[in-house]
């Protein structure tokens, strides 16, 4: 058994010497699959797919960073996202940069395999540190409470290197095993190598949405993983835990499969609800503002936090137009208009509280005979 506060220079190469896919976790294996499948098809609800894709990286940069003890909100990270981050506090921009590292990772596996480098560099957009492997030795992993040492990962540039280039070979070696149960090992693999002198769990996590688009279980980066983490994150270290010290390995997929499970789930639930906001809102503004272009709706789903620049940038409608366009949905209660600085922004708070909570719900609009009686009203005078 390993000794917490020495290095642990002897970490096995993987595959595990052990039983891996048990009969429990096979038959985990199944339910966590179909979940989800259940996930990826329902990516294909929302017909612009870059509303999901700004919307639940969002949330998993967030949850994620505050696995690590930094502390952004929702609102705060969707703001940045939307208008930039010269105001931002330092949390939110650490989580962003999670989130612009998600981005850049997706890409870069379009074209190259899941590997060594490809974690280098998702770590150096997290921390946004020029850093490669850990060189110097004293890394260890204390309680935060009560400062004692609770691990000790290996040491040495060449001895992580090694190690780093098994979990690599494992990645695309290993054809027989269920791609869920692969991630689940290199996840611990990727972990207790430590190989980086900050970002290790941030990288760790992004690496697990990776692993599964490359293999083909996800088209999006829609898995919320992070969300089951923060809420057993004293499990999730257990049972990281019970896999050095024990040997431990099946506690750990089921833990991990379990969490596959429950966010597809939850994320299913999430998606459904957007859809139906987004179906929602474009029958009410149909009646209530005819002349509305479907664009600007398409928008404001994936920029809750708009402003004028932004239909102007994406070619929605010139300056005049677009100013009216926001108003307008400001004077029927879809958008709610804030003074930013100079600038003005238009909220899309029945989204965001969707997005934001647990029930997956939302206060639906006016009847139709209401909105088409507001349809009757003066307009609002329009910025030029």
């Amino acid at each position: 058994m390993p000794d917490p506060a020495r290095p642990y220079n002897d970490l096995p190469p993987l595959p595990p010497d052990a039983d891996i896919e048990t009969r429990a976790v096979l038959k985990k294996c199944v339910a966590a699959r179909t979940a989800l499948a259940e996930l990826r098809l329902a990516g294909h609800l929302i017909p612009d797919q870059s509303v999901l894709v700004h919307a639940i990286p969002n949330l998993e940069a967030r949850d994620s960073s505050a696995v690590e003890n930094i502390v952004t909100t929702n609102d705060a990270l969707f703001r940045e996202a939307s208008l930039g981050d010269h105001e931002a506090e330092p949390a939110t921009k650490e989580a962003a940069r999670y989130r612009n590292a998600l981005y850049a990772a997706i890409d870069a596996i379009k074209t190259r395999p899941l590997s060594t480098r490809i974690a280098v560099e998702v770590c150096q957009a997290i921390t946004g540190i020029d850093l490669d492997i850990r060189r110097t030795p004293g890394t260890t992993l204390t309680n935060s409470h009560t400062g004692e040492v609770i691990y000790t990962p290996p040491e040495g540039e060449a001895r992580l290197r090694e190690l780093l280039a098994n979990w690599e070979r494992f990645a695309h070696e290993s054809p027989d095993l269920d791609p869920l149960v692969r991630m689940a090992i290199l996840h611990y693999q990727f972990e207790a190598i430590h190989p980086f002198p900050d970002g290790n769990g941030r990288t760790g996590r992004i690496l697990n949405i990776l692993s599964l688009m490359q293999d083909g279980l996800l088209d999006l980066p829609t898995l919320y993983l992070s969300r089951y983490v923060l809420t057993t994150r004293g499990e999730y270290y257990r049972r990281l835990g019970e896999v050095t010290f024990q040997r431990q390995w099946e506690p750990w997929i089921l833990y991990v499969l379990a969490g596959v499970e429950q966010t597809s789930v939850w994320t299913t639930a999430k998606i459904r609800a957007i859809r139906a906001l987004m179906d929602e809102t474009t029958r009410y503004v149909r009646i209530a503002a005819p002349k509305m272009p479907h664009a600007v709706i398409e928008q404001i789903f994936t920029q809750p936090y708009c402003r004028i620049t932004n239909l102007v940038e994406h070619g929605v409608a010139e300056r005049h137009t677009a100013s009216a366009y926001l108003k307008e949905l400001a004077r029927l209660g879809v958008l709610q208009e804030e003074k930013v600085g100079r600038d003005k922004v238009f909220l899309h708070r029945k989204y965001l509280s969707v997005l934001f909570g647990d029930a997956h719900a939302f206060e639906p609009y006016p009847h139709i005979a209401k909105a088409a009686a507001a349809s009757r009203q003066p307009r609002a005078q329009a910025e030029t």
